[in-house]
């Protein structure tokens, strides 16, 4: 994939990870690398179109038309995104990636797994990241933080955040599973504790792949 560093931050609803994310992309850049911070579903300008559909409760999805949406935002961000910064040589975080496809459509919704694995090759053009963080809480706990969060802003529940707590536990295993499976590159995170705790230990984390 070129010179630079894939790094992806993945988990439940409520996890932490795009605040933790971002600010890791903000740390990476006080030290003087070249940073690009980006999210599935959208980073792009076609992405960010199939995430308002894809995230829609209003909007009826068929759970393979739900698939096929999430691939093809993923088709594009590896193609327009990801790939000319990794040949840049920057460091890519991005915020959900191929393992939410697997935690989500796969535990979740109960697709074959080996039939996403292979799509989710497909779609991302064989780009694995370097390194996932998986941040990792309850189901329950992390859904009750996301909807805490939707009362503060009025935006209602999305897609997912209005799905029932069996779902979102399907999902952690999911994410538990790939963390047990690919220890190599993947590094399980306990999110339940203070964020400035859980942020050093991924800076810790991304150090011995990044240097300091």
């Amino acid at each position: 994939m070129g010179a630079g560093i894939f790094i992806t931050l993945e988990g439940v609803e409520g996890s932490g990870k795009t605040t933790q994310a971002a600010l890791l992309a903000d740390e990476l850049r006080r030290r003087g690398r070249r940073v690009t911070l980006t999210r599935e579903p959208g980073g792009t300008r076609a992405g960010e179109a199939i995430r308002a559909i894809f995230l829609d409760p209003t909007i009826s999805l068929g759970i393979a038309a739900e698939l096929l949406l999430v691939l093809a935002d993923r088709a594009q961000h590896v193609r327009e995104k990801l790939r000319p910064a990794l040949a840049a040589g920057e460091i890519v975080i991005s915020d959900r990636y191929s393992d939410s496809t697997i935690a989500y459509q796969g535990y979740g919704r109960g697709f074959d797994l080996e039939l996403l694995a292979e799509l989710n090759h497909l779609a991302s053009n064989g780009a694995q990241p370097d390194l996932t963080i998986v941040l990792d809480c309850p189901a329950e706990m992390g859904l009750a933080r996301a909807r805490t969060r939707v009362r503060g802003d009025a935006r209602g529940y999305d897609r997912f955040e209005g799905e029932d707590i069996d779902f979102h536990r399907r999902v952690r295993q999911g994410f538990l599973a790939i963390a047990h499976s690919e220890p190599e590159r993947v590094k399980l995170i306990d999110s339940t504790r203070e964020l400035s705790v859980v942020t050093t230990e991924i800076l810790l984390a991304v150090e011995s792949l990044v240097g300091h």
